[in-house]
């Protein structure tokens, strides 16, 4: 297997975290967004959606997308757990796991593609190009406060997003919440400060070794 990448990413973070819980290494392809390489034709061929990452199985098959893929190595290797370990568990997993790729990962998206001069004709990701939009950029800066907030108001009384352990939900989170804290300066707002139980998770998460690891 491989791994289409780049390193400094979001979203391939999240499945370096991934890897890293499940023990897992595997051949990585540097794609450089900073260079635009994930819009070339030869790119395009591996991702028709210019996005990064990609898994790529031995027999060919390609897996876009964080979910899926940390799904399929799931599946390949299930221990440890990280998607929860009956029906209830699992649906619990997805369910935080989609309400962070929804209501927090957008709004810091919003705020950083609309106000970054290297996302100037590309404020959505994708072979299409779209203008920023500058109106957008208070939005997301709102948007992420409110999820930060609700993050924490989650968190306070237990030690894990979705269940009484660590899953995908929390490695989701982590990315969401190192995104915020890169932007953070840029555009004024605090991520950790004030939020005492969300603090306090993402210490809890920063001592384990797989994420460590793949900071």
């Amino acid at each position: 297997m491989k791994l289409y990448d780049y390193a400094h990413a979001p979203n391939p973070k999240r499945v370096h975290m991934f890897l890293a819980e499940k023990g897992l290494d595997m051949e990585r392809v540097q794609i450089d967004l900073t260079k635009g390489e994930q819009l070339s034709e030869e790119y395009m061929s591996v991702n028709p959606l210019c996005q990064v990452p990609v898994l790529e199985l031995d027999d060919g098959t390609r897996i876009s997308e964080c979910l899926a893929i940390c799904h399929y190595l799931e599946e390949i290797k299930p221990q440890p757990n990280l998607f929860g370990s009956n029906p209830a568990e699992r649906a619990q997993v997805l369910m935080w796991n989609h309400i962070v790729e929804q209501e927090g990962i957008p709004g810091l998206a919003e705020a950083l593609r609309n106000r970054i001069k290297m996302f100037r004709d590309h404020a959505l990701p994708g072979p299409v190009g779209y203008t920023q939009i500058p109106e957008l950029v208070e939005r997301g800066r709102k948007r992420s406060k409110h999820f930060l907030d609700f993050m924490d108001r989650r968190l306070g009384g237990q030690d894990y997003l979705a269940l009484d352990r660590f899953t995908v939900a929390d490695i989701t989170l982590r990315g969401a919440v190192d995104m915020a804290a890169r932007m953070a300066g840029r555009f004024d707002f605090e991520v950790l400060d004030g939020r005492d139980a969300l603090a306090a998770w993402h210490s809890r998460l920063s001592e384990r070794p797989g994420i460590a690891n793949a900071a």
